[in-house]
């Protein structure tokens, strides 16, 4: 296990000496990011259809599921989905939960992207951290460009007619899957402005988890820079990315940091000990979001100026 192997002492001391601290970091940051993650879905849908409030507390339960059970990072979207289907036409949820997916993963490219020049240009980081990190961009980038290329040819009825072949004949070209391709295609021809600030929004709350990582480790008494921190940040989005099937990344993350950590000359056990606070901070925000999930659930009754 890689905490018995970076001194578990010293990470349970490091821990311990946050205190009331520890407080902080797991609300304040985690905090602004939902909110900011829920304006980026906000602006995934083709005009404002939701509240502010009623998308943040959908999108951290869809996490919450996300990140506890093993359906690829997906579960979770179909869980926000069926938490709104009593506000907004089915088609219309769907196609923003795609669209939000796709900005949110731009994001992170982007975010990918500027953690590999900076650690080109600013740090004397190991060559293999550096490798892997331009690795992980290349897939990135190819992955979402599956994804957007997919869309673009009418991704919910070509899920419709996989499903049919395995069985489940009922979504053979059905009517509401040629609703979602066409919300969709709507949406990226004639709503590039809310495409933009979507990806803005979810760069932003990308950008804030770098912040949140410099907290932590002044906290910790390793203060870095707010470079090596966007790096960090940037190498464990890429790791969460390529393990999305590992629920939670639970491990993966934890022997990517403990590396990344190591390359950059803080010690792996430091690495350890911050990705352990974030799963601290990760477990509290889990409850928060099956406490929703819990709330939300309810329906409510039907809204007949919604259409249909």
């Amino acid at each position: 296990m890689i905490v018995a192997e970076n001194d578990p002492a010293a990470i349970l001391a490091s821990i311990g000496r946050l205190g009331w601290r520890l407080s902080v970091v797991i609300v304040l940051p985690t905090a602004l990011v939902a909110f900011l993650d829920a304006l980026g879905w906000r602006y995934a849908f083709t005009r404002d259809r939701v509240g502010l409030g009623t998308l943040m507390w959908t999108r951290l339960a869809g996490e919450a599921f996300n990140l506890t059970t093993p359906t690829a990072a997906l579960g979770g979207e179909a869980v926000k989905t069926w938490l709104l289907r009593d506000r907004v036409p089915l088609s219309e949820v769907v196609s923003s939960v795609i669209v939000a997916k796709t900005t949110i993963t731009i994001a992170q490219g982007l975010l990918l992207l500027l953690g590999v020049v900076l650690a080109w240009t600013s740090l004397a980081a190991d060559s293999r951290i550096l490798t892997a990190m331009e690795w992980l961009l290349a897939l990135e980038i190819a992955s979402l460009a599956l994804f957007v290329h997919a869309q673009t040819r009418g991704l919910a009825s070509f899920g419709g007619r996989l499903l049919a072949r395995v069985g489940l004949r009922r979504f053979e070209r059905h009517a509401g899957l040629d609703r979602v391709d066409r919300s969709l295609a709507e949406f990226y021809l004639q709503q590039p402005r809310r495409l933009a600030l979507s990806i803005f929004y979810h760069f932003v709350a990308w950008l804030l988890g770098a912040v949140e990582g410099w907290m932590i480790l002044w906290l910790l008494g390793t203060p870095v820079s707010l470079v090596t921190a966007t790096v960090i940040e940037a190498f464990g989005t890429g790791i969460r990315f390529a393990t999305f099937l590992i629920p939670g990344s639970l491990g993966a993350l934890e022997g990517g940091y403990a590396a990344t950590f190591a390359a950059l000359g803080l010690g792996g056990t430091m690495g350890v000990t911050f990705s352990l606070v974030r799963r601290l901070r990760e477990i509290v925000w889990i409850a928060v979001g099956l406490i929703a999930f819990a709330l939300l659930r309810v329906p409510r009754p039907p809204d007949p100026s919604r259409g249909a």
